[in-house]
């Protein structure tokens, strides 16, 4: 693995004032999401690493914007953000060392704004003003309005000109399997946080009660309503499966190992089933690791 300073300049980033905004957002992500950075780090190809850093601390901050505080707070800071981030996209500048990064990457990656755009609105209404959903279709709107996006603000960076419509509609089916787990794995969080991610269509089909979930009542009806969940989501991950032709040959094995994590988390929650209701089902140490090293070993010299 080359050291950060080659790989900027692999990259094509020069002066000290960007190479430090890179390094910034960098940053940034190994404190958040440490695995991801160290997939990117590992396995990607290095001219693409420094984009891609920037674009997974600007999808990690308009998240955190958008998990803030009351729903006052959070539009006030989504709007201050936007207002930010328009500028930062027009200009090629602000205050911020990472929307000055992510500025750069989008223009010399040539991603389309758009996208940016409208993950910020969906972060200002699905993601800010989330009160669950009422059936599969909401769900659905859900990953149009703000999952999908935020996914493209980040991989898009990996294309030229952005992504293309086949492309794009890849990363749909990835976000859809993506977000379904996400959600079974963290149902005791978003529970304790007030927040049900299953449609309360599919609850009424299993006569599962909130309570029942909030309670972790460990019955055949939240047992069986649990199981269907897991299918659901084995379903979407199997659809899946053809982003990795989809993605740029620079970034599959980071693409490919994000995909075994999701199995392996999937299962787990498979695994332990009305436990997922008492504790958040987390990848835990070993098998990332071991996932990582077989990656690393695979990854073209």
């Amino acid at each position: 693995m080359p050291s950060w300073r080659t790989t900027l300049t692999g990259a094509g980033i020069s002066g000290p004032r960007l190479r430090d905004d890179y390094t910034h957002a960098a940053r940034r992500v190994l404190r958040r999401e440490p695995a991801p950075y160290l997939a990117l780090r590992l396995l990607a190809a290095p001219p693409l690493v420094p984009a891609l850093a920037a674009g997974l601390a600007f999808m990690n901050l308009v998240d955190d914007v958008a998990e803030a505080g009351t729903p006052q707070q959070r539009a006030a800071g989504l709007a201050a953000l936007s207002e930010r981030v328009a500028a930062a996209l027009k200009t090629g500048d602000s205050p911020d060392p990472l929307l000055r990064a992510y500025a750069h990457a989008v223009d010399a990656r040539g991603l389309p704004p758009h996208w940016v755009s409208r993950f910020l609105e969906g972060a200002a209404t699905a993601e800010a003003g989330f009160d669950g959903f009422a059936a599969e279709e909401d769900f659905q709107a859900y990953l149009d309005a703000y999952a999908w996006p935020g996914v493209l603000v980040f991989t898009g960076l990996q294309y030229r000109g952005g992504p293309d419509p086949e492309q794009a509609a890849g990363w749909r089916r990835f976000v859809d399997a993506a977000q379904r787990v996400d959600f079974l794995a963290d149902l005791c969080g978003d529970l304790a946080d007030g927040r049900l991610c299953i449609p309360r269509a599919r609850l009424d089909e299993h006569a599962v009660t909130r309570a029942d979930l909030e309670q972790a009542r460990d019955t055949p009806a939240v047992r069986a309503l649990l199981a269907a969940e897991c299918r659901r989501a084995r379903t979407a991950l199997d659809a899946a499966h053809g982003i990795l032709g989809l993605a740029e040959p620079g970034l599959r094995p980071v693409i490919a190992t994000m995909t075994e994590l999701m199995a392996h988390q999937l299962t787990a929650v498979e695994r332990v089933g009305v436990t997922a209701l008492r504790r958040d089902t987390g990848y835990g140490l070993a098998a990332p690791l071991r996932i990582l090293v077989r990656a690393a070993r695979r990854r073209p010299v």
